[in-house]
């Protein structure tokens, strides 16, 4: 076990009514249907079943025990699928009123434990308490937006004919998963949800046993991804996949629905750059560079890797370095005083210690291979708990020129490091922005437009930003991906709900599929 450094910071405590045994606490006062003394139930069939085998877990944030998923069984996951059909036969029958309504009561009832939901996200994958509570929100008010629009999206279109099937990664569990849910649900559709292996399955039953007590037709499983594929995603029974996560899973899911024909949403990873050319608003560079660290980088929409022109390195890391330097780390419910709000950080640990360690590794070989590296953050600077569990925290770490046989050169390291690339031809800039075959989210900082124009269609991501980050974005903006990014039909705004229902014969959704792609 690593034990908390010697740090520069004041003693510090956990803030008062903040525990994990606090959250569990009120979980089992608010949902004694989903939770008991030992653990959650899984959710399936309209009610809350004792089967599945829970393993030990602990929270990233100081390696004490916290509840584990129960795991299922392959053959009780196909019992939840079939009944999740039967779910869905009666409720795309059920008026868009109806069920609009249904879906605002379920809004409602999060926005009232909006504190308890963002309290189970700090202690289960560690996220700070600010950007825990923005997660919940995010969810609560995108789904708002599709109760108030949804009947122009609907027009002309039908639920699908079997349930959709939502596996997610564990990094935005209200904000990408629950809304999903909520708005596929609104759209006419059965939902099944598999809790993501790492974490989240305490704020998932919660937000689960809400929705379920408005009559949303929800079904909530847990279990290792190769048991409950099959039932999950090559279930005749099944409508729609709605996949979020890495490219290896993700591969494994786009071969067995494109041999089923079946409907299919997969977000995965790819390496999303931050290009630098002809450019000097440097003071603009500064202020977001701490911005990128939100989360510690474990998002599908991170910045981890700058293409810089070599002419302007020097200036680049005047501009980057003391902004780095101000990156906050630590405990996310660590306080001096118990009166003192939770800190404002940009990141606590990372999902689990095995994460740290393996990126902690692949920094190492990097510069063992040859990288420079430029900054290393200092434990000493983080704010823990006395003696606390570290393990799972990892300190910012910038280098320079990561080797083409390391990972961190190819690859989204889901965590705190920054990698360089300098760059002296367009040529160069475009190869090294284009190094992963496919990304989310880009941005070229080039101060001249023209020069923007010209060479962003070249860039191959879905968003491109001149000189300013892009998200994944909220309510009608759309989100999607180029190459192996993105597999099948687009998402945001009227494109989530065309993507889960049915619309005129022939029609071809906006998308990357193996036959076709189509911009919006």
């Amino acid at each position: 076990m690593a034990t908390s450094p010697t740090t520069n910071h004041p003693t510090l405590t956990l803030k008062p009514g903040t525990s994990w045994n606090d959250a569990w606490r009120r979980c089992l006062a608010l949902a004694p249907e989903a939770f008991r003394d030992d653990g959650v139930r899984n959710l399936w069939g309209a009610a809350w079943q004792p089967e599945g085998h829970a393993l030990p877990a602990t929270t990233p944030v100081d390696g004490s025990p916290i509840a584990g998923a129960p795991r299922l069984d392959a053959t009780t996951a196909r019992q939840a699928v079939r009944a999740s059909l039967d779910q869905h036969r009666a409720w795309r029958h059920v008026p868009l009123d109806e069920r609009r309504a249904r879906i605002a009561a379920t809004l409602d009832a999060l926005t009232e434990h909006r504190e308890l939901l963002a309290l189970l996200l700090v202690w289960e994958i560690g996220k700070p308490w600010r950007l825990a509570q923005a997660d919940v929100d995010r969810a609560i008010d995108g789904v708002r937006w599709y109760v108030d629009g949804i009947e122009p999206m609907l027009a002309g279109r039908a639920p699908l004919d079997g349930p959709v099937s939502n596996i997610a990664s564990w990094n935005y569990p209200m904000s990408v998963l629950v809304h999903a849910l909520l708005v596929q649900a609104l759209a006419g559709n059965a939902v099944i949800a598999k809790t993501p292996t790492d974490g989240g399955v305490a704020c998932l039953t919660l937000a689960a046993a809400l929705a379920a007590r408005e009559g949303i037709p929800v079904t909530l499983v847990s279990g290792s991804g190769g048991e409950l594929s099959e039932a999950l995603v090559r279930a005749p029974e099944i409508g729609c996949v709605s996949f979020v996560g890495g490219r290896d899973t993700g591969a494994a899911v786009a071969t067995a629905v494109a041999d089923l024909g079946k409907r299919h949403v997969l977000e995965q990873e790819g390496l999303n750059t931050w290009g630098v050319w002809n450019y000097s608003d440097w003071d603009a560079l500064t202020a977001v560079v701490p911005k990128l660290f939100d989360y510690g980088k474990q998002r599908c929409t991170a910045y981890p890797r700058f293409v810089v022109q070599r002419a302007l390195f020097d200036e680049f890391l005047a501009a980057y370095l003391p902004a780095v330097r101000t990156v906050r780390v630590g405990h996310p419910l660590a306080v001096e005083h118990p009166d003192d709000a939770c800190p404002e950080l940009d990141f606590g640990p990372l999902i689990n210690a095995a994460k740290a360690k393996e990126l902690q590794d692949q920094v190492t070989e990097a510069i063992d291979r040859g990288a420079v590296p430029l900054h290393r953050g200092r434990a000493a600077d983080a704010r823990f708990l006395p003696g606390q569990d570290t393990s799972a925290y990892v300190q910012p770490v910038t280098l320079l020129g990561p080797p083409p046989s390391s990972p961190l050169h190819h690859a989204e390291p889901f965590g705190p490091v920054d990698t360089i690339v300098l760059v002296d031809t367009e040529a160069e800039l475009l190869a090294a922005m284009n190094a992963s075959n496919g990304a989310l989210v880009a941005t070229l900082a080039t101060d001249d437009r023209a020069t923007y124009d010209r060479l962003a269609p070249q860039i191959r991501a879905f968003k491109t930003g001149h000189g300013k980050p892009r998200s994944r974005g909220d309510r009608d903006e759309l989100f999607g991906g180029f190459g192996a990014s993105w597999r099948g039909a687009f998402v945001g705004g009227e494109l989530l709900v065309h993507a889960v229902t049915r619309g005129p014969a022939g029609e071809r959704l906006p998308g990357n599929f193996p036959d076709y792609q189509l911009m919006p």
